[in-house]
């Protein structure tokens, strides 16, 4: 049997985080692999949920299965988190899952089951994991434009003339805020004009929102999400808690559905019967810490202080490499950078000039020119910034 497999094509992060644990350089800089890292290189667990955890390990008494659908305390906490009162509780169903990853799998599987002609449209580009896994499960996939690698913000006329090409109950998947790869979001005015366009074409919105908290802040990275989910029939998001509370070794996330109430009693055992399918029970430490810390009052205010110093520390990194380039190139052509939101940004170069940074200044990307703030501190914004100019982006 196994003589019949075929080798896999390896990730490209994963050989880039490969490559530079390899790199003997003591001055070389990681912007690769997409994980939160404070000034001094390291990845923090935060004060709440060390707290939490330790409320958790004084309190619990038994390590016996939740449910299929995981803590209902950690459902009803999320959908607060990510939907505040934008839709009536009744209208949503939702499962717990091993990370935003796992949300999105078991989000296409519903459709497949639900759905299986319709086509998921994904922005051009996406997280590479979207497509990978639409193509895993056979399931008909469509992009639309969405960044313009001239200006680096987004094609929002190029996206729109794409998606004329919607087919009632096609299936649009957004990113809620902090766009992967590109750091680049729509304006609320665009937001509008894409709800409006769903609703007229009877698509489904299917929002992978990952990274709320790290743009603007909680309520405004999740309004978008929230104007969509409260104006259509019909919505699916994948959230994912391993940013926003640093616990990405936990792997929690949470795919939320939302329709019609008279019908959640199917979809809620629909959505358990696929958490059955693919892995049982979902796991449940890191959903017992965010509920934890979300539903006491010191714990949760901590964890937003903790979380406004992440974000505005990567919005400080931002401005500061902004600054830096505007300087040494004499132009303003850099400062989309400042303008962008997230961990990441795609400052729009070719291959051949990021190995260019890494060969010369052991600066590592992706090679679709997809770095991580996060991976910077105020000391190596400015070798970033030489390697840039000096190599010719």
């Amino acid at each position: 049997m196994l003589e019949h497999l075929k080798d896999q094509p390896a990730d490209k992060i994963l050989m880039l985080m490969q490559a530079y644990r390899e790199d003997p350089r003591a001055d070389k800089i990681d912007l690769g692999v997409g994980v939160y890292k404070d000034p001094t290189g390291l990845t923090p667990v935060m004060r709440a949920v060390k707290a939490a955890e330790q409320r958790i390990w004084e309190s619990q008494d038994s390590k016996a299965y939740t449910g299929l659908a995981g803590d209902p305390a950690y459902a009803d906490a999320m959908v607060g988190l990510v939907l505040g009162d934008a839709v009536a509780r009744d209208r949503v169903s939702a499962v717990a899952t091993p990370g935003g990853t796992g949300a999105i799998r078991q989000a296409l599987e519903l459709i497949r089951m639900a759905a299986p002609e319709a086509t998921v449209w994904l922005s051009a580009p996406t997280w590479p994991n979207h497509p990978s896994i639409i193509k895993y499960l056979g399931m008909k996939m469509a992009e639309y434009r969405y960044f313009d690698e001239a200006t680096r913000g987004v094609d929002f006329g190029g996206m729109m003339s794409d998606l004329a090409g919607l087919k009632s109950g096609d299936v649009v998947l957004l990113h809620g805020c902090c766009h992967n790869p590109t750091g680049a979001n729509l304006t609320g005015d665009q937001w509008d004009e894409v709800i409006a366009h769903l609703k007229a074409k009877g698509a489904v919105p299917l929002i992978d929102i990952a990274y709320q908290g790290f743009g603007d802040g909680l309520a405004a990275d999740a309004a978008a999400t929230r104007a969509v989910a409260g104006a259509v029939d019909e919505c699916l998001i994948a959230a994912s808690c391993s940013k926003n509370f640093g616990i990405y070794r936990e792997r929690t996330g949470i795919l939320m559905a939302i329709g019609d109430a008279a019908r959640g009693k199917t979809t809620q055992g629909t959505l358990n019967f696929l958490n059955r399918q693919n892995y049982s029970f979902p796991p449940d430490h890191g959903a017992r810490i965010v509920s934890t810390i979300l539903n006491d009052a010191a714990l949760r205010a901590d964890w937003e202080a903790e979380l406004e110093e992440v974000r505005n520390t990567m919005l400080g990194l931002r401005t500061q490499l902004a600054d830096e380039l505007r300087r040494l190139s004499n132009s303003d052509r850099f400062d989309f950078i400042a303008h962008h939101r997230g961990m990441f940004s795609r400052i729009g170069t070719t291959a051949e000039k990021v190995e260019k940074m890494r060969a010369d200044s052991g600066i590592y990307m992706v090679s679709d020119s997809r770095m991580n703030i996060a991976g910077l501190n105020s000391e190596t914004v400015p070798i970033l910034a030489r390697a840039i100019i000096d190599a010719g982006v």
